[in-house]
């Protein structure tokens, strides 16, 4: 996309130049943990203040990604002219993620893969029931199902949004498709999106050896309290976030 370039801020270019080195840096992790095939699945980051996000383009390798051709949108998924990047495509789930930025200002990242457990509890329309402590101290109970929706507008972030508001979860597997996570940053939906097809692994394997014990919902928040506001060092980054968030009841 052709046009002339914006002017920011010097604060808002800084912070466009920072997440785009994350993002791109981050495309990797999803390779790295067997989360992604071919081109397949994404990385976005909200830019902190300014209506804007920065997302992969359409199609290309991962090994070709850097920041230069990481993709700036504004939260209505347009591209903007004249930045680096927009003379690419955006990914396909642009739409998708720029839907979950309007609708959940407290999310910063949102990340799309196509890992092979977690799918296939999506493929069935099942969640994935909360039955092993990593679960309740990342996720706060079940991962939920989120409704079938077709790639190509919005209809896939509205099934996140209201799949999610209201639930404590950072992932939601969509009907027939699969992991969407959300995070306060590009960082934290990632690693989101990496415990997502690890639970998925475990309790699918536990399940094909027996049936499952479920945890009590008294012990899961009492685990999800521990990890999300006590657990880690002090001053970490995820507990500050946490509580940041604490006073929403909702999350």
């Amino acid at each position: 996309m052709s046009g002339t370039a914006p002017e920011f801020e010097p604060e808002t270019e800084a912070a466009i130049a920072q997440v785009r080195d994350d993002v791109a840096k981050l495309h990797g992790e999803l390779t790295r943990n067997g989360l992604v095939v071919w081109t397949g699945g994404n990385v976005s980051g909200r830019v902190p203040g300014a209506d804007l996000f920065v997302i992969k383009p359409s199609g290309v390798s991962y090994d070709e990604l850097a920041p230069e051709n990481m993709i700036l949108c504004d939260l209505d998924g347009n591209v903007i002219p004249g930045t680096p990047g927009s003379d690419r495509s955006p990914s396909s789930d642009t739409a998708a993620h720029a839907y979950v930025y309007r609708h959940m200002p407290e999310v910063g990242g949102v990340v799309h893969t196509h890992s092979t457990f977690a799918v296939a509890w999506a493929a069935r329309g099942e969640e994935i029931p909360c039955v092993i402590t990593a679960m309740a101290d990342e996720f706060g109970g079940p991962i939920p199902i989120g409704p079938f929706a077709i790639i190509g507008d919005d209809s896939i972030g509205r099934g996140i949004v209201e799949t999610l508001t209201g639930h404590r979860s950072r992932a939601v597997l969509m009907q027939n498709h699969g992991p969407f996570t959300i995070g306060k940053n590009a960082k934290d939906a990632v690693k989101a999106a990496v415990m997502v097809e690890d639970v998925a692994r475990s309790v699918h394997f536990a399940r094909e050896a027996g049936p499952l014990i479920p945890i009590p919902q008294h012990a899961i928040d009492r685990l999800y309290d521990r990890y999300q506001n006590v657990y880690g060092q002090t001053g970490d980054a995820r507990r500050e976030g946490a509580a940041e968030q604490s006073g929403d009841a909702s999350r």
